[in-house]
């Protein structure tokens, strides 16, 4: 089983990730959790080329630079665990691609499909959850967050670009309703895992 998590800077989908992924080991599940960019050697220094703020990286750079870490990632860890009956949570996956580089930074869409496509090997998710917060309350969170430290590259790249990559995520799942479930991320954190844990026990047979 394949979970991945999506949400804009701040939403609080890392949270909701360790959440599921407690509840899933006290069932009995094994479980990896992963990140994207990272989880393997070249996709962690991919990683943090992207979030340094002492370069400046092109859109169309930034999105072949995401999709030679995902690809690197699909190949050595995720394929080989989903063979191993493990399941895994991902914090972000492929529509954090489209989000971001698709609506944010408003590359072509064809272009960033077929990206998509090849970095993927056609590996998706069973079920994404996207914990949807506004912009502002997504920046409250992250000045609240001490272990946060300063915004990365990506963190800085405005509220319009924020609201476009929102915008974006809400397109994606209406486009994919089968797939995606949106969770309304302004509640507090106990109301949203029992929403994700509500989703799960009806749209797969994990035992939760």
């Amino acid at each position: 089983m394949f979970i991945s998590f999506e949400g804009i800077d701040g939403s609080g989908k890392s949270t909701q990730l360790v959440l599921l992924r407690d509840v899933l080991e006290q069932s009995g599940s094994t479980v990896m959790t992963i990140r994207e960019p990272g989880a393997t050697l070249l996709s962690e220094s991919i990683r943090e080329i992207l979030l340094s703020t002492k370069q400046t990286i092109t859109p169309t750079a930034e999105l072949l630079l995401f999709s030679a870490a995902r690809t690197q990632l699909v190949e050595k860890v995720i394929e080989p665990a989903l063979e191993q009956g493990t399941v895994i949570l991902c914090d972000r996956y492929v529509d954090s691609t489209t989000a971001y580089q698709g609506f944010g930074r408003m590359l072509d869409m064809e272009s960033v499909k077929s990206c998509n496509r090849i970095a993927t090997r056609g590996v998706m998710p069973s079920v994404t959850f996207f914990i949807d917060v506004a912009f502002e309350q997504a920046q409250q969170r992250m000045q609240f967050d001490t272990a946060a430290g300063e915004p990365d590259r990506m963190e800085r790249a405005g509220r319009e670009f924020f609201e476009r990559v929102r915008e974006g995520y809400l397109a994606i799942a209406k486009d994919d309703p089968a797939r995606m479930v949106v969770i309304d991320g302004a509640r507090d954190r106990a109301a949203i895992h029992d929403d994700i844990l509500r989703a799960l026990r009806d749209r797969t047979s994990l035992p939760l």
